[in-house]
């Protein structure tokens, strides 16, 4: 996991957001490979491994039941980054094509949530394995949800509540909660938006 990711993860646990304290074991070129994150407020500690944070609670097994169909380009397209800097989430499969996505968007650090099994922490990606997105509110610069996390209202809350006000969310399915998301545009079974401005 790269280490500046660290700033932004917040504890999984349904308590106020709280940050999580990093106690490494190994860091290998600002990638932390082994060592701890501890929560202050309800104290549970989660493990690093191999470069991967697993919270304990991912949806078992491989959570899609097909390859997604965003192809890198049409990823970033949608999600209309400008520029390099901070963070873009990818949510399920579409994490697989972490790499293509890297060279269409340099300078942007890409974190995949519940990717393949196979995937493994490289430069340039770090991988999170939760039963959420464990990231602190209106920090990241995109969300990607790949199926069936498009159709979970629970994922979708979790995107719109990581992304930067304004900022885009793109999801691979046709349940789109409009009480969670403005619709920007849709067509073939994605969807791009913004999450719901709160008064």
């Amino acid at each position: 996991m790269f280490i500046e990711l660290t700033d932004h993860l917040r504890c999984p646990v349904d308590h106020d957001e709280s940050f999580l304290v990093l106690l490494p074991d190994t860091i290998e070129d600002r990638s932390v490979r082994t060592g701890q994150l501890g929560c202050p407020v309800c104290t549970r500690t989660f493990e690093l491994v191999e470069g991967v944070l697993d919270t304990g609670d991912a949806p078992a097994g491989n959570s899609s039941l097909a390859q997604s169909s965003l192809d890198p380009e049409a990823v970033t397209a949608l999600v209309g980054l400008s520029g390099p800097g901070g963070y873009l989430v990818l949510v399920g499969e579409v994490g697989d094509s972490w790499s293509d996505l890297a060279e269409r968007n340099p300078g942007v650090g890409l974190v995949a949530i519940n990717p393949d099994a196979h995937l493994r922490e490289e430069p340039g990606l770090s991988i999170l394995r939760s039963g959420r997105i464990p990231i602190k509110s209106r920090s990241m610069r995109g969300v990607v949800l790949s199926r069936p996390y498009a159709d979970d209202r629970h994922w979708v809350s979790e995107a719109a509540r990581v992304v930067l006000p304004g900022l885009r969310i793109v999801g691979e399915g046709e349940k789109l909660p409009a009480d969670i998301i403005d619709l920007m545009a849709s067509a073939g079974g994605v969807w791009v938006g913004t999450g719901k401005r709160r008064a």
